[in-house]
């Protein structure tokens, strides 16, 4: 990071050239003129006119009506200047090389280290301990949510292993996006977006200001440029981002004005610019090199402010020491009191539990009479529990027979219904057999009369079962109230002998409750044995039902081949109609498809780019940042942000680009289709 802050003054120092120097006068200064202006070279591209010839004198002394700069821009104007050189010189070298450079080519490197810095310049600093610290890659990961394509090399960013700093990944991303060629895009939508960026950036940086939209328009002209890197081998996280300036401080030739044709000829005066030159760059170092001695000054401040915190923790230290003293003999008294207390405690211990000793033996000999009475209650509730889960199964064979008899009689009913139905479509081939019917139904009515009567004894039955279970319920929870009560008695033998005549008189009150208890069970199994006779005198008469029930099955499978012929041929109709109408809605769907696809193929027309100056739809100039882009399913020509969609198209297997209306259009045509 020093190295880094140390370039972004070397930078201000090239650009502060106007200002007074602390150096001595014999030194030379860079005039304004030869560091601050911009020629165009070959091919178009700004061009520093660093060393060209001299067209005013040098001013000596700086004058008093200039207004001042401020170090910002400056920073800006020098930063902007490096980009153009780094890109200027990284494709006049890409010319000799070949298109193809990998990550050991200079000038690519030197390219890589300027984004860097322009990246980095105007980040916000870290106010306070709990504000969190902004970093360069914070910006870059905010892209993904701007430009979708961006989505894939932030993720193979993060999923590299050996990157664990956020300039590595920062440093990784800049590669990708080389290798992607959308690094000119991605910095448009950034600059585009102050809102976002403001979050991470100072208001004067680079990317904030008009600057950002120029670096933007830069950047297109490395398209033509391919890059390899091999992004899982290299140690990112390492690197130092120093920017060399001997690369484009060699040979003063090649940053002149002249033409090629110029450059043959012999002239004159060429060694007189070659000296002009070397003075030039000579003033230049002294330049950088008295911007670093005032760095250093600067950290040397630095150090003794923090000799001077140093010593205030320090003072606070001895004073944090002291009080652990006090805190110390706080701790020792609150010992000295804690052992007489503990002393005192334990003499009452002693007392008590004498007293306790004098209770156990007396809820010894109470529990002794408790614990025959509980075992006894205990036998008792088990035979009561047993007789219970009788009387439930036999409850639960009599409920089950009931719901057979229910299934039976739904089922006749809706043979009965379905019979009659036939009956009325055959009835002069079934004469006969609509007499018996009727014989069968009248029987099939008394049936269900004496079924009707059987289910209000079942009810009965049912009801009297309820009150049974009830009881039985009752009688636990009479059980738990008196564990519970034993429970407390225990508790209270505990605590007060005197207690125990007490519990005796609950005791003996529990025992004519459990009295009462038995006689009440005794009536019940009376009462349980005379409806086991009514059950029997039920399935008695069930019996009797099933032969009736016979006879009707003999009645129902003469009638089941002619219902399912009918059926059969029911099916079969409903199965033709239901296939001719899916066959005339198909054909009216593509007959509409077809119509819709006619009108739109005779409204194409391929528009040419020449005729077409601003966007179809949101009606923006194109300009070198904003490029033309063709639909291919209606021909006409949008921006990247009118037109950033793809379809398959019949023309094409792949997906192509299409418009925004078209886009719709076809999402809705394809929905329809699949529906």
């Amino acid at each position: 990071m020093a190295a880094e802050s140390s370039q972004t003054q070397e930078m201000t120092a090239v650009g502060a050239s106007s200002g007074p120097s602390e150096a001595e006068g014999g030194k030379k200064r860079i005039p304004p003129d030869a560091r601050g202006s911009w020629g165009v070279g070959e091919g178009g591209w700004p061009m520093p006119v660093l060393f060209g010839k001299r067209e005013a004198p040098r001013k000596t002394v700086p004058d008093e009506n200039d207004p001042p700069k401020d170090p910002t821009a400056i920073e800006r104007a020098n930063l902007l200047n490096m980009v153009k050189l780094s890109i200027k010189s990284l494709i006049e070298s890409s010319y000799q090389v070949g298109r193809t450079l990998d990550k050991d080519f200079a000038p690519l490197q030197q390219f890589l280290i300027v984004m860097e810095h322009v990246l980095k310049h105007g980040l916000k600093a870290k106010k306070s301990i709990l504000s969190t610290n902004k970093h360069v890659w914070g910006p870059l990961e905010a892209v993904e949510k701007l430009e979708p394509e961006a989505t894939e090399i932030n993720n193979s960013v993060r999923e590299l292993p050996q990157i664990k700093t956020y300039p590595g990944k920062a440093r990784a991303w800049l590669r990708l996006a080389m290798m992607q060629k959308r690094l000119a895009d991605y910095v448009k939508t950034l600059v585009e977006k102050k809102d976002v960026m403001g979050e991470f950036y100072e208001p004067f940086a680079l990317l904030m200001e008009e600057e950002g939209m120029v670096l933007a328009g830069l950047l297109v002209g490395l398209n033509v440029i391919d890059c390899n890197f091999c992004v899982k081998e290299d140690d990112f996280d390492s690197q130092l981002g120093v920017i060399d300036f001997s690369m484009y401080l060699k040979d003063p030739g090649n940053y002149t004005d002249r033409s090629p044709g110029e450059a043959s000829r012999p002239s004159a005066n060429s060694s007189q610019a070659n000296l002009t030159a070397v003075l030039d760059q000579k003033n230049y170092v002294e330049e950088l090199n008295r911007h670093l001695n005032a760095t250093v000054t600067n950290l040397q401040a630095r150090i003794e402010n923090l000799e001077k915190d140093n010593s205030k923790l320090s003072e606070e230290l001895a004073m944090a020491n002291n009080r652990v003293l006090q805190l110390q003999e706080e701790g020792d008294k609150l010992q000295s009191e804690n052992t007489r207390i503990k002393a005192d405690l334990e003499k009452k211990l002693v007392a008590v539990q004498q007293d306790v000793q004098t209770e156990r033996e007396t809820y010894q000999k109470s529990r002794a009479g408790l614990d025959d009475m509980y075992v006894e209650a205990q036998k008792q509730l088990r035979d009561e529990t047993q007789m219970r889960l009788d009387v439930e199964k036999e409850l639960e064979l009599q409920i089950s027979m009931k719901q057979e008899m229910e299934m039976a009689m739904k089922l006749l009913e809706k043979d009965i219904h379905e019979k009659q139905d036939m009956i009325v479509g055959l009835r002069k081939q079934l004469d006969d057999i609509k007499a018996i019917n009727i014989d069968m139904y009248k029987k099939f009515q008394a049936a269900e009369g004496s079924l009707k009567h059987k289910t209000e004894m079942l009810v009965k039955l049912e009801e009297k079962c309820t009150q049974m279970s009830q009881t039985i319920k009752d009688i636990e929870q009479r059980m738990k109230q008196a564990e519970r009560e034993k429970m407390g008695a225990e508790e209270t033998a505990r605590k007060l002998g005197k207690q125990v005549v007490d519990k005796d008189t609950k005791r003996a009150a529990v025992e004519t409750d459990l009295k009462i208890e038995r006689e009440w069970r005794a009536a019940l199994q009376q009462d349980i044995e005379k409806q086991k006779e009514i059950i029997q005198e039920l399935q008695t008469e069930l019996q009797q039902m099933d032969a009736v029930k016979r006879e009707f099955q003999s009645l129902q499978e003469a009638h089941v081949q002619l219902k399912q012929t009918c059926e059969d041929q029911e099916k079969t109709l409903a199965e033709m109609g239901h296939k001719l109408s899916e066959s005339k809605l198909k054909m009216e769907d593509m007959k509409e498809a077809l119509k819709d696809e006619l009108k739109f193929n005779q409204d194409k027309v391929w528009t040419d780019d020449k005729d077409v100056t601003e966007c179809r739809q949101c009606e923006k100039l194109f300009s070198v940042a904003r490029r033309k882009h063709h639909c291919r399913n209606c021909g006409g020509i949008f921006c990247n942000d009118c037109s950033d969609n793809k379809m398959p198209l019949p023309s094409s297997a792949k997906p192509v680009r299409v418009c925004d209306q078209c886009h719709t259009k076809l999402l809705e045509r394809y929905s329809a289709v699949v529906d």
